[in-house]
């Protein structure tokens, strides 16, 4: 029996105490990315509200992966201090608190702290909630990462398709405010699984503890966050190079997708509600590529035809933007909707490209981390080209050239080779 399996006995109370924690890790997972999609399709409007113009969009479409990249790097070594379930609460709360406060903004800057602080919370969220799931549901693993992934693309999608009908019915504060209360409800139960960890007398609550207790035995609130250093040096390694090119250039794209595809479409003479309606279009295809891409990689020695298919379905979508931009409107953004397949086929290879938990911890940290990073640029130098050339073609030409980096980078990581062999 490992460290962590529970024992038969307590199998049904333990399940029945799990409900609070699923339902913690459900709500949660939706809020995740609200503060992205349900701010980008009102960026045009705020523009004018608060007299911003596309450098700053920019910025906007930019602090999403930048907040990820930090808290990311961050928030493992507050989780193995707080523990994983008080970092979860934290990072609904900060969600909760930055969301509402989008709603009573004053200016550019106000708003854009607003959300930072919005997605710092979600940056803390990204990292906790799969260790969550590796902890409370060992035995249910596959199921409840299926549904953690599909309430997260619908976390992407809803808002998105929301955000222009609630400003036109009750006006673009309330539009952006709303979302807290999702994230303030995803706060109550693990409110209530720190109460019965720590308070509660039913059979329920003290197999509850005990799965807690077994979990961090040894004085380390989150072992599922390995901790120490890894013994090779991930950076010198082909390997992890590859997979970082390939996530950050499939986040840039998806950023700057989620940023100006609005825009684009409304400068193309649609309306605000087409706007959000295709960032929703482009969020659905993630969902689907989410759900079958890690069955397809684990099948395929060496996936770089499917990194090369993704690109082609990228040039496809963007000449489609570019040249004809509402004439098949559904088909463009169909297209580029399916080309961060990349996405789930990169976090897939992690394991399928190393040895050992050490190397697939260190692995993912070096990818995200500098994946994100080099991602921030992306929203943001597309609106400075945007605004300098007053058009949509060298915007558009600086993703083909992130296009490059990713065939190249795919090409690194897809290869049948361990990280450990070169680290």
């Amino acid at each position: 029996m490992s460290a962590n399996a529970v024992p038969a006995s307590a199998v049904r109370p333990l399940w029945q105490g799990r409900a609070w924690v699923l339902a913690g890790i459900v709500l949660s997972a939706f809020t995740l990315r609200t503060a992205v999609t349900s701010l980008t399709p009102l960026l045009d409007a705020l523009g004018r509200e608060f007299g911003f113009g596309a450098t700053m969009t920019g910025v906007f479409g930019m602090v999403p992966t930048a907040a990820f990249a930090l808290f990311g790097v961050a928030t493992p070594a507050l989780a193995h201090r707080i523990g994983l379930e008080r970092a979860a609460l934290l990072a609904m709360a900060v969600a909760a608190l930055g969301l509402l406060a989008r709603g009573f903004v004053g200016d550019t800057w106000q708003l854009l702290a607003a959300n930072a602080v919005a997605l710092a919370g979600m940056g803390i969220g990204n990292v906790v909630l799969p260790p969550l799931v590796k902890r409370y549901f060992g035995d249910r693993v596959g199921a409840v990462s299926t549904a953690y992934i599909t309430v997260l693309q619908l976390g992407t999608i809803l808002p998105a398709l929301a955000a222009v009908p609630l400003a036109q019915a009750a006006g673009w504060r309330i539009s952006l405010a709303s979302w807290s209360l999702v994230a303030a409800a995803a706060a109550l139960p693990w409110i209530s699984v720190l109460w019965m960890e720590a308070r509660g007398r039913s059979a329920q609550a003290r197999a509850l503890a005990q799965a807690h207790d077994r979990a961090v035995a040894g004085g380390d609130e989150a072992p599922e966050l390995p901790a120490a250093a890894a013994r090779g040096k991930v950076w010198r390694s082909p390997v992890a190079w590859g997979m970082t090119l390939m996530f950050g250039m499939t986040s840039l794209v998806t950023y700057s997708m989620f940023t100006w595809l609005p825009k684009l479409l409304v400068e193309a003479g649609g309306s605000p509600a087409l706007g959000g309606a295709m960032v929703a279009l482009f969020s659905t295809l993630g969902m689907i590529s989410a759900l079958t891409m890690p069955a397809l990689a684990v099948r395929i020695a060496n996936p770089f035809p499917i990194v090369l298919a993704c690109v082609l379905c990228y040039l496809g979508g963007f000449a489609g933007l570019l040249l004809a931009p509402m004439h098949g409107t559904f088909l463009w953004v169909a297209l580029i909707g399916l080309g961060p397949s990349t996405f789930p086929l990169a976090l897939t290879l992690i394991n399928l490209r190393t040895r050992t938990p050490a190397g697939s911890a260190a692995l993912s940290g070096f990818m995200q981390g500098l994946g994100y990073t080099l991602s921030c640029l992306g929203p943001l130098t597309f609106g400075w080209l945007h605004e300098l050339s007053h058009g949509w073609v060298w915007p558009f030409a600086m993703l083909g050239g992130c296009l490059l980096v990713l065939i190249a980078g795919g090409r690194m990581a897809c290869q049948p080779r361990y990280l450990e062999d070169s680290w």
